[in-house]
């Protein structure tokens, strides 16, 4: 009996060493795989369309805006610094009139 469970032993062993082997030469071949399949290197090229502007017509749109925002910024503080002059006048004169000029009613 125990020649029969040493018998089954050894194949047990041998079926063990067979499926390692096995792995082993899968893994052997999926990395031989991965290595083989590298990509390959591309120059990349920045996409430079034919009508485009120059370099410093962009710049000097750049600065027309920036410009033209300098005069809308300088045109609302005028108009505003205008409308807070009529405010300001408009109450002084209201207060004005209220303290001197409007008719004094004493309800005795």
């Amino acid at each position: 009996m125990t020649s029969e469970s040493d018998r089954e032993k050894e194949l047990e062993q041998r079926e063990r060493t067979l499926q390692e082997r096995e792995v082993e030469l899968r893994l052997r071949e999926m990395e031989t795989n991965i290595h083989a399949n590298d990509a390959a290197f591309h120059q990349t090229v920045k996409h430079q369309p034919e009508n485009s502007q120059k370099p410093w017509m962009n710049k000097v749109i750049l600065g027309g805006k920036l410009f033209a925002l300098g005069v809308v910024a300088l045109v609302a503080v005028r108009i505003a610094s205008v409308l807070a002059g009529f405010i300001i006048v408009g109450a002084l004169g209201w207060m004005s009139y209220k303290l001197f000029l409007e008719s004094k009613k004493t309800n005795l």
